[in-house]
């Protein structure tokens, strides 16, 4: 499940990292309606006391523009009118400060149970199973375990077999916006899951669209 944590305080987004979520992090409002607009994030965490933007007209916006991410809204603001204007906006949770860790993870595991892209702990295609809570890709009785940035890529293909997806988007959902890389770190890592679906003896490959991406589909 992919984060954006706008907040500027970021010491926010190591807790969510430790805790398995893959979170993208800026600190003003401009730059988190920005980041919203891309559409790569499960769900949005958004403070309303924000420089440049403030939390409640970047929701305001986003709802606007029809961008349905479910988005939890935090804040210092505890009085009931805040959280009616919230909630009044299109927030889909509000959360005020200050809250513990437990409470704001059972509350992101909540929305993420209702969002249409929420997935069950298991995905199969073919005769490829991978679980995404121990990070395994088995076929039959073979089994092997995916380092992060496989696993999220296998996620991906998983989640749309036979949908051609762009290198971009790729990198994208899986390096993040503001990482140092670029497509050759996609093609390695696509070089590495060919061989862990080849020693599995799956059916299952990753073949190359010329000039559009990648597609997740069964050899004849």
């Amino acid at each position: 499940m992919r984060l954006l944590l706008v907040e500027d305080e970021t010491a926010l987004s190591e807790i969510l990292n430790q805790n398995g979520y893959l979170t993208d992090c800026v600190s003003n409002g401009v730059d988190g309606l920005d980041y919203i607009r891309t559409g790569i994030y499960d769900l949005v965490l958004l403070d309303i006391m924000l420089p440049g933007m403030d939390g409640l007209s970047v929701l305001k916006k986003m709802r606007a523009e029809k961008i349905h991410t479910p988005v939890i809204l935090l804040t210092a603001k505890s009085e009931l009118s805040d959280i009616v204007t919230g909630l009044d906006a299109g927030s889909d949770d509000y959360l005020p400060k200050p809250f513990s860790t437990a409470e704001l993870l059972a509350r992101i595991r909540a929305l993420g149970r209702r969002s249409p892209r929420y997935t069950e702990n298991v995905l199969q295609f073919k005769d490829l199973v991978l679980n995404q809570g121990g990070m395994e890709l088995s076929c039959g009785k073979n089994s092997i375990r995916l380092g992060k940035k496989e696993f999220q890529l296998m996620e991906l293909f998983m989640r749309n077999p036979g949908q051609v997806l762009p290198k971009e988007l790729l990198l994208n959902r899986v390096w993040g916006l503001d990482a140092a890389a670029d497509y050759n770190n996609v093609e390695v890592y696509i070089s590495f899951l060919r061989q862990k679906l080849h020693a599995l003896g799956s059916c299952a490959a990753i073949r190359t669209i010329r000039l559009a991406g990648y597609q997740l589909e069964a050899t004849p």
